[in-house]
């Protein structure tokens, strides 16, 4: 089926409206991540070392071994410590230790109980701001949302270039530069792809 001008232009505007924020943050650390090596950055780690009550330990030990839920007890002391795993990030336990990794956009977090000794090890790496948004447009350690929303924006950039297609297409009976403009915004990659890149 046809669509008519106006339909066309109708979703390129909104097509437009709904991933223009997220085409300037993808275009932005598009260059962030390019220059990745040139922006200085010193990351934040903050290191925690304690030793568990006892109480504690006994609940540890009585634990079994694997995959795990922190328990309700440690959080709270862990909490104390200013160490916060999120509750839905499971531990893993051999009886001996229990070890617990949280990574997130622009950051790492990890934590070591040794089950015996009682001695907790909690190291949080925070690379900053830039790193944050680059591991966003990369989709690292995002979790499921952020996934379903590049996904879906995706989408939209498509419906976005195609509408945009059919408006050049429309448009270029009366502006004799557009194919001329068009085939060298295709081609500029193609050749640099071909010739630059090996």
């Amino acid at each position: 089926m046809r669509l008519s001008l106006g339909s066309v232009r109708q979703w390129h505007w909104i097509s437009a409206a709904v991933c223009m924020v997220g085409m300037l943050l993808f275009a932005i650390t598009g260059i962030t991540l390019n220059h990745a090596a040139d922006i200085p950055a010193t990351p934040q780690v903050t290191t925690v070392e304690a030793t568990v009550p006892d109480r504690l330990l006994t609940q540890l030990n009585a634990l079994p071994a694997g995959k795990i839920a922190v328990p309700d007890d440690l959080r709270q002391w862990l909490a104390d410590q200013a160490v916060y795993p999120p509750s839905s990030v499971q531990a893993e336990y051999d009886g001996l230790e229990l070890y617990v990794a949280w990574p997130g956009p622009g950051q790492d977090h990890w934590l070591a109980i040794d089950a015996e000794l009682g001695e907790l090890l909690y190291e949080g790496t925070d690379r900053g701001w830039i790193a944050y948004f680059n591991d966003l447009h990369k989709g690292r350690n995002t979790g499921a949302v952020w996934s379903w929303f590049i996904d879906i924006f995706s989408v939209v950039v498509i419906v976005f270039t195609i509408t945009g297609l059919q408006l050049l297409i429309r448009q270029a009976p009366h502006k004799a530069s557009t194919w001329p403009v068009t085939a060298l915004g295709a081609l500029i990659p193609v050749l640099i792809m071909l010739v630059f890149i090996h």
